[in-house]
């Protein structure tokens, strides 16, 4: 047994934990829970928990039923809503066969084959999400079929006894207690729309606290007697929730995108990790914007982008170069903007490294800066410049995923082809429904 399995066992015994609970995700990004009574945990570490794979989303077929949840020491924490009465504690699993092997389709272990590609190469990948929500007086609609925010803020604004000001509070205290840091927090542009920023760790850390960073926002919302939604776009005429990240790779404690003689301080790997993602960001954008509501948001939702672009400090591009500090060269970075808020970041961040990686291998030119408004250009104009779009439907990304050798490569074929399965019940689903912009619209003139 390893020091950090020692440290979860005494713990546990210490703190009197009665329950502790190994999560994992699902295909979908779904957090999936079985709690566990404390003398189960010693052989969980070493045997893993048996259960039924096939029951879970895009796991394991039914003739491939067994698998096993292998916690992970490194992260077990005590769940800080549970209170001191009966003390429950976390620790994400690894997701196995029965004979030991990483689950191919486990969304931890695609991240994880992604991440020793990158170390291979020489290269840590570093992440730091801004993540947008609404708060909700409740998860029922008004009387005319619409959410209802807790407030008519906007961005920036304080709001005095405001509710988000003591969610935030809340939901900032239950994060750090959970070990994961919070950068800033703050009220966002729609109304009951808040966002926190978690600062930088390695992406496996980091696809975990998001995991973690959802929950506690849910269980902050109940008990505050409020509704947090990640959905990308709940109102129509306000903007949608997405989850800008910032990328940076490292070649030990050497930030591998600083340049000081390049312009924006950018490295030539940097430039040909752009490039990557730029190239390979259409094919994959049915993993970081995996609804059909997604592309109400990327095409209808405020600042989201649409097109295919990079700028300095341009927030219309896709990917953003913030402004530089000269005399940090650690924070030189880049910013991935199309990703929504509700897309499963362990996926996520495996084919947008996977996509930067491959820049860099391929030795991609990356396109001229665009430094107009894209969102100002006309069609044409966008077509002059080269511009490609994003896609524009759930419809249109599923086309895309379908021809991305990429993403079959770092997927699997088991994830790859349960995504895009599942993606297509969901368009032909929602392709069937009769909305009711249809009936207003044609019920009483047709």
């Amino acid at each position: 047994m390893d020091k950090q399995q020692e440290f979860v066992l005494r713990t546990i015994e210490e703190r009197g934990v009665k329950f502790i609970r190994l999560w994992f995700t699902d295909v979908a990004g779904t957090l999936k829970s079985v709690a566990v009574a404390p003398a189960e945990v010693e052989g969980a570490f070493a045997e893993g928990i048996g259960f039924d794979g096939s029951a879970i989303e895009g796991l394991a077929r039914t003739s491939e039923a067994d698998m096993l949840a292998i916690p992970d020491p490194s992260t077990f924490q005590i769940l800080p809503w549970r209170g001191t009465v009966d003390p429950a504690a976390r620790m994400f699993c690894d997701i196995a066969t029965p004979d030991s092997k990483p689950a191919l389709a486990d969304p931890r272990n695609v991240l994880r084959r992604a991440l020793d590609k990158a170390a291979k190469m020489g290269f840590s990948f570093y992440v730091h999400p801004e993540i947008e929500f609404y708060l909700l007086k409740s998860s029922s609609l008004d009387d005319n079929g619409q959410p209802v925010p807790v407030d008519n803020a906007g961005y920036f604004d304080n709001v005095p006894g405001g509710t988000a000001h003591d969610f935030r509070r809340r939901a900032v205290t239950m994060l750090e207690q959970l070990g994961i840091s919070v950068e800033f927090s703050h009220h966002e542009g729609g109304p009951g729309q808040n966002e926190i920023d978690l600062r930088y760790a390695d992406a496996l850390s980091m696809a975990d606290n998001i995991m973690t960073f959802r929950t506690v926002v849910k269980e902050v919302a109940i008990e505050q007697g409020v509704y947090a939604t990640f959905m990308p776009k709940p109102f129509t005429d306000h903007p949608g929730s997405g989850m800008h990240t910032h990328f940076s790779l490292f070649e030990g404690d050497r930030n591998a995108f600083f340049d000081a003689a390049a312009p924006y301080h950018l490295s030539n790997v940097a430039r040909q990790f752009m490039a990557g993602i730029l190239r390979h960001a259409p094919e994959i954008t049915l993993v970081t914007n995996q609804f059909v509501n997604s592309y109400k948001r990327l095409w209808f939702g405020g600042e989201a982008p649409s097109y295919v672009t990079w700028g300095h400090n341009n927030r219309s591009a896709l990917i953003r170069v913030p402004l530089h500090k000269p005399e940090k060269s650690q924070s030189t970075r880049i910013e991935y903007r199309a990703m929504d808020s509700a897309a499963n970041p362990y996926l996520a961040y495996a084919l947008l490294l996977s996509a930067g990686l491959k820049g860099i291998e391929n030795g991609y030119e990356l396109p001229a800066e665009t430094e107009d408004d894209v969102w100002s250009l006309s069609d044409s104009e966008r077509r002059v410049m080269g511009i490609e779009a994003l896609p524009q439907s759930l419809d249109h990304a599923i086309r895309k995923l379908e021809d991305s050798e990429l993403a079959a490569e770092v997927l699997g074929e088991s994830v790859f082809n349960f995504v895009l399965n599942n993606k297509r019940r969901e368009w032909s689903h929602y392709r069937s429904q009769v909305t009711p912009f249809e009936i207003e619209q044609n019920l009483r003139t047709l």
